[in-house]
């Protein structure tokens, strides 16, 4: 375990999760991961669900925890990097010109929201996104360096994962596909989901708990530990997903807790050591 005793781990009330290589690979859920969720609703706590993937909406994921885990969540639970993202675009370009390199749903969901998209460079744009594409092509890569070349806007992009895991173990994110963008453009983008602490905000303002019974919980140091860190509440990682134990000794994302499995969090939630 990390820095803290678990007396005051169980006093946690507010959960929020990392999904991919934290609660679940794939589709296959890790042990552990719907007993602790359980035990959330049954001390009156609440779970929402903080992803950086962008490829799936709110709604998207309802359908797949309901599907491949047999878990029953409302959309609201889910806080995408994609929901971030349209948060922060319809403050600042609503009715403005915003290149979008990413899938075809995430470009969707953008247009649904009622924001003005082009997947081509031309004139008039305001600003240029990039999102985690599984769909990417090298034709995308160009486009976007094109713009990025010729238009002197600002670059946002979802999240900084540079790894997704998958169920034989990594594939590229937005952080490595941004990292090609940035070696060829000089453009290095801004970056809107986690570790935003904005995202831990919002959770405690949909919630009404207080930072004092909040966990942020995840694979990652330098996104889910660290939007813990600057949302100003707890954390814990588990060793199932990106981050290694070694990896605690020398990182400036330390975890509160550290587990090596979902499983190890819920017996220090339900019980003393």
């Amino acid at each position: 375990m990390g820095g803290k005793t678990w007396e005051n781990l169980k006093k946690k009330k507010l959960f929020l999760f990392d999904i991919d290589g934290t609660l679940a690979i794939g589709d296959r859920l890790y042990e552990g991961s719907s007993a602790l969720l359980e035990h959330i609703a049954e001390i009156g706590g609440k779970a929402y669900y903080i992803t950086n993937n962008s490829t799936r909406s709110g709604r998207d994921y309802v359908e797949r925890f309901r599907s491949a885990f047999g878990l029953e969540a409302a959309e609201e639970q889910f806080i995408t990097s994609g929901y971030m993202t349209i948060r922060f675009l319809l403050e600042r370009y609503s009715g403005r010109k915003i290149f979008v390199m990413g899938t075809a749903s995430f470009v969707a969901e953008l247009r649904r929201n009622g924001l003005n998209v082009t997947e081509r460079p031309e004139d008039g744009i305001d600003c240029v996104v990039a999102a985690y594409d599984s769909e990417l092509t090298y034709d995308k890569l160009a486009r976007i360096c094109q713009v990025l070349f010729t238009a002197e806007v600002p670059f946002y992009a979802t999240n900084p994962d540079l790894r997704c895991p998958i169920d034989f173990g990594f594939v590229p994110d937005c952080g490595a596909i941004c990292n090609m963008i940035t070696a060829a453009t000089g453009k290095t983008p801004v970056y809107l989901g986690k570790p935003s602490g904005q995202v831990v905000e919002l959770c405690l303002a949909r919630s009404g708990f207080t930072r004092e019974e909040t966990l942020v919980v995840g694979d990652r140091l330098y996104t889910d530990i660290a939007c813990g860190i600057n949302g100003g509440v707890d954390t814990c990682v588990v060793f199932t997903g990106e981050a290694r134990p070694e990896d605690m000794a020398d990182t400036p994302y330390p975890a509160d807790y550290a587990f090596p499995t979902i499983k190890e969090l819920l017996m220090h939630c339900t019980e003393a050591p």
